[in-house]
């Protein structure tokens, strides 16, 4: 399926709050690969990550999955047996489109895709569960449960994935991590208006957080071994362990 460029903040008028609709459905395979740095690699990890931890008859779950490009990473390359994977999002526009994606791949493990709110879905009998800059769009006073309910429906040994755009409380570090951000979106070719614009209308809806916060979280909710596993400046990815019994 061809790409179509990612331009939605370079027309006027400018967009309000950012919105996982249609609009965004139609570029999002450009704006994620120009926006995230690193973003091909987590994708391409997720996978060896689920061939190594996935457990048999269990399920792997991608939270808020948008057009499933983690949820293809696992599909190719788990190799235990009578796995399920399970791929939510919340936006009917990006879930109607991966069903697509899905239809065009020949892989064999079997997908359930689910349109639902994932503060509400069920996790169970989960050995891997990936969350792709993701909780970042969750109000922050909502995290913590729902980082318990995954760690609850998930299996002894089980893994979290868990990409995340991060703040540190350096201030000059954190403006510097910002800084190199958007001098990558603009060797990618987004324009500093078009960079301004995106910042403005992400900025109430996506939240991030530190590290330190995010390990603290997964602590609590009684993950073990969190390892930070990937970094390019200010966007990361974690493992979580679920200990085995």
């Amino acid at each position: 399926m061809a790409e179509n460029k990612d331009t939605l903040y370079a027309t006027d008028p400018p967009l309000g709050d950012f919105v996982f609709d249609q609009q965004v459905v139609d570029v999002f395979p450009d704006m994620i690969k120009r926006s995230v740095p690193g973003y091909m690699t987590i994708i391409h990890m997720v996978g060896q990550l689920a061939e190594r931890y996935a457990q048999s008859g269990t399920r792997c779950y991608d939270l808020g999955c948008s057009l499933g490009a983690s949820t293809l990473a696992m599909r190719h390359r788990i190799q235990a047996a009578d796995v399920e994977l399970v791929a939510i999002d919340n936006s009917s526009d990006m879930i109607n489109r991966c069903k697509i994606v899905l239809d065009a791949d020949s892989a064999e493990v079997p997908v359930a895709l689910r349109c639902e709110d994932l503060e509400q879905s069920d996790i169970e009998n989960a050995s891997v569960v990936v969350m792709n800059f993701t909780l970042q769009f969750i109000p922050v006073a909502r995290r913590e449960a729902l980082i318990r309910r995954i760690y609850q429906g998930m299996v002894p040994g089980g893994v979290l994935i868990l990409s995340e755009k991060l703040t540190f409380d350096n201030a000059h570090h954190d403006n510097l991590m910002t800084e190199l951000h958007h001098y990558f979106k603009k060797t990618n070719g987004y324009s500093e208006m078009e960079i301004a614009r995106k910042r403005n209308a992400i900025e109430n809806v996506l939240i991030p957080e530190s590290l330190e916060s995010h390990k603290a979280r997964l602590a609590n909710a009684g993950f073990t071994g969190t390892e930070l596993w990937f970094q390019c400046f200010n966007f990361s990815s974690l493992l979580a362990f679920k200990p085995s019994e």
